[in-house]
């Protein structure tokens, strides 16, 4: 084989490792990219600690929140919010309960992942319980009631007053 040829083939084989291995490092990258920026609407994975002596309630005003779910392609499960829309004070503590139902002849595992419109709204949500914190896993024709328990803080930014919150259901079966 020619000298220029090696070369040309071992930059080739190189460039394509690159590419691989910049395809798996994307998820995390992605992710870091939206924590910094606020993008993407996406939401905390763990519990926020409510304190009800440090959070009053502020009746004075009123925050609209819209449930939407979807199901990722090959998901077959009933997936959706008992309540699709909810009016709120910030600082209130509020709870909503998602349906799911597997009618599949086999057991499944799933895991929501949210997202939340206006993008900007997404730091302002304090889910202290839900779903989405694990993966939810169904037998085969199981039901089940999920909650998601949380509260809009206080510093919600006064030009915002509906909120969209959205979860995608994903099969994560092993």
């Amino acid at each position: 084989m020619d000298s220029s040829v090696k070369k040309t083939t071992l930059k080739l084989v190189l460039l394509t490792l690159a590419m691989f291995c910049f395809g798996f490092a994307m998820v995390p990258l992605y992710d870091v990219f939206c924590q910094v920026t606020g993008i993407n609407g996406k939401t905390n994975s763990s519990p926020y600690q409510y304190q009800t002596e440090k959070i009053a309630v502020d009746d004075s005003r009123t925050v609209t929140i819209q449930f939407v779910t979807n199901n990722n392609d090959g998901m077959g499960w009933e997936f959706y919010p008992r309540t699709t829309e909810l009016k709120v004070h910030p600082g209130q503590f509020n709870s909503v309960i998602f349906f799911a139902h597997n009618p599949s002849k086999q057991a499944m595992v799933a895991q929501a992942i949210p997202s939340i419109t206006p993008f900007d709204a997404a730091d302002y949500l304090h889910k202290t319980e839900c779903f989405c914190f694990s993966q939810q896993p169904l037998a085969s024709g199981e039901e089940v009631d999920m909650p998601m328990r949380f509260v809009i803080d206080q510093a919600l930014p006064k030009h915002i007053k509906k909120l969209t919150l959205s979860y995608t259901l994903f099969d994560v079966t092993p």
